[in-house]
């Protein structure tokens, strides 16, 4: 769809990237490493400044205690993140549960390894799962799931009790948890990010998985990190050793200085982008279409059955070409079997200038016709 919208001259709303750049601070960190000569090849498994901010994060925004030294692993984004984890604990024949719909990286990353992708679906307009299916997904062959919290494309985060139900099955299974928390300070109407590996019986089989890109409106860089237990941490060294071998070193000092902001900046992003949801919401809204909640990430799922669409492809390329705004498709989150849970809604991002989102209003509050 960003190609498509190139080609029309199409307000961007598509592609999940901010149109502005992050804190001044970060930036400086870089210029300040660059110039300062740190560009060599950084330490394998991540510079120790990151990691020890890593570390720092974690204890100061959930209680968690990491060891930076053997519990944190720096990676090229959080998408080599799961790949390398993927990598390093997933057998041939091996089953990984993923929710759908699910980010497009999750199933090529599963296969690659010798596994199979065994999916359970999230049902709009909620996007709830249902805990039986759940559990009849586990298996003697199951080694790990996926989990995606805030999750994209839906905006949903899931509830205490939903991962206490995954907890539960993980523990009674002995089964591997990856989840992907890259937009753990995206959460928006009091609603809390729980973390995974903190809940009974988690800490011990949990990956926790994050990067810069989405906290800090960097997303260029590709820095992410990965938050487990030695003896899990020492398998996903072994991968990313021969993956990417290392990240680039003046932007880890960047990141570690990003996690090291004071609590202000992390609680006025937030702040930033729930003005910013809201605002689109309501463009939507008298748009003809029908918004669903979303409680975190920066991107809002609309029904576009009142527009007389019932397919999304088909609504996404009309509203690029005829309206001059672009969406995405989300039954491209989905697997053949469950496209149809996808095709009455598109996937708009908020992460943009309040100047881009009103110049996409002023185009979708235009009178058009499918």
């Amino acid at each position: 769809m960003t190609l498509l919208a190139r080609e029309c001259g199409a307000i961007n709303l598509a592609q999940g990237f901010p149109d502005f750049d992050g804190p001044l601070e970060v930036q400086a960190a870089a210029l300040e490493a660059l110039r300062s000569g740190d560009n060599q090849y950084a330490v394998s498994h991540g510079q120790l400044d990151l990691r020890t901010a890593v570390a720092e994060h974690a204890l100061r925004f959930y209680g968690q205690q990491v060891d930076g030294n053997s519990e944190v692993t720096v990676t090229s984004g959080a998408t080599e993140a799961i790949f390398a984890a993927l990598q390093a604990l997933v057998d041939p024949g091996d089953e990984v549960i993923v929710f759908e719909p699910f980010y497009d990286s999750y199933v090529p990353s599963v296969v690659m390894a010798g596994g199979v992708a065994r999916s359970v679906a999230l049902r709009p307009p909620a996007w709830n799962f249902d805990p039986q299916e759940l559990a009849q997904a586990f298996n003697t062959r199951t080694r790990a799931i996926l989990i995606n919290t805030p999750h994209n494309p839906t905006g949903k985060v899931f509830s205490q009790a939903e991962l206490g139900c995954i907890a539960a099955l993980c523990v009674e299974w002995n089964v591997l948890a990856l989840v992907d928390e890259v937009y753990e300070h995206l959460t928006y109407d009091g609603v809390a990010h729980v973390r995974l590996a903190q809940l009974a019986g988690m800490r011990e089989r949990t990956l926790t998985i994050s990067s810069a890109g989405k906290t800090f409106s960097y997303t260029g860089w590709k820095i992410g990190w990965v938050i487990a237990p030695p003896a899990l941490t020492a398998a996903v060294r072994s991968a990313h050793q021969f993956i990417t071998f290392s990240t680039a070193t003046p932007l880890q000092h960047a990141a570690a200085a990003g996690l090291r902001l004071p609590d202000s900046y992390f609680s006025t992003l937030a702040h930033e982008y729930l003005e910013k949801r809201n605002f689109l919401a309501g463009v939507l809204q008298r748009a003809g279409l029908g918004v669903l909640d979303c409680a975190g990430t920066y991107f809002l799922m609309a029904d576009i059955a009142a527009r007389g669409f019932a397919d999304d492809v088909e609504f996404c390329r009309f509203l690029t070409r005829n309206v001059g705004v672009a969406a995405v498709p989300p039954s491209a989150f989905f697997s053949d079997a469950n496209k149809a849970l996808g095709k009455r809604y598109a996937r708009f991002s908020f992460c943009k200038k309040m100047a881009t989102l009103q110049l996409a209003a002023e185009r979708l509050e235009q009178p058009w016709k499918p």
